[in-house]
């Protein structure tokens, strides 16, 4: 076992930990916040993204996608398994880009409303809606990530 392959171990199980994550929010997370009325759903929501931003989280999710980088660099650079940079490269764009270009732009958005209003629920019935399927994209990208980087490591 070389370096890569300890690197690609090490983006591996960020992703599988934030994949899991996520699909926790679109199986029964968000579901849940569905069966609360607006007014909640839009509170927890809102103190879910001000609680999330703690070094734990940040450390896994950001994390991965810094050492996914510099995984497909050093395969590049140093040669290694084009499934382990594929895995990498999925994780970053496809959970670490969708999060920053669309959910979390959608939750700055959910923020600006207050909880009670009638504009913040109409929001969030859409919010729920869209969210949770950008959600779940970001989830399955980060198991496809997950899959990818296994598959590298099996030769």
């Amino acid at each position: 076992m070389n370096w890569i392959d300890i690197l690609s171990i090490v983006v591996a199980l960020g992703a599988s930990l934030i994949g899991g994550t996520f699909f926790a929010f679109s199986n029964f997370v968000m579901p849940g916040f569905a069966r609360q009325p607006p007014a909640s759903g839009i509170a927890t929501m809102n103190a879910i993204n001000v609680t999330v931003l703690n070094a734990g989280f940040l450390g896994a999710f950001m994390g991965t996608a810094i050492l996914g980088l510099a995984l497909v660099l050093a395969v590049l650079v140093a040669g290694g398994s084009p499934w382990a940079a594929a895995g990498a490269l999925v994780y970053v764009i496809g959970t670490f880009g969708v999060t920053m270009a669309i959910n979390v732009p959608m939750n700055n958005r959910l923020a600006k409303f207050d909880a009670e209003s009638a504009q913040g629920a109409a929001y969030w019935s859409s919010y729920l809606w869209d969210w949770t399927r950008w959600n779940s994209i970001r989830s399955g990208a980060a198991m496809l990530a997950t899959l990818l980087l296994m598959l590298s490591l099996m030769r």
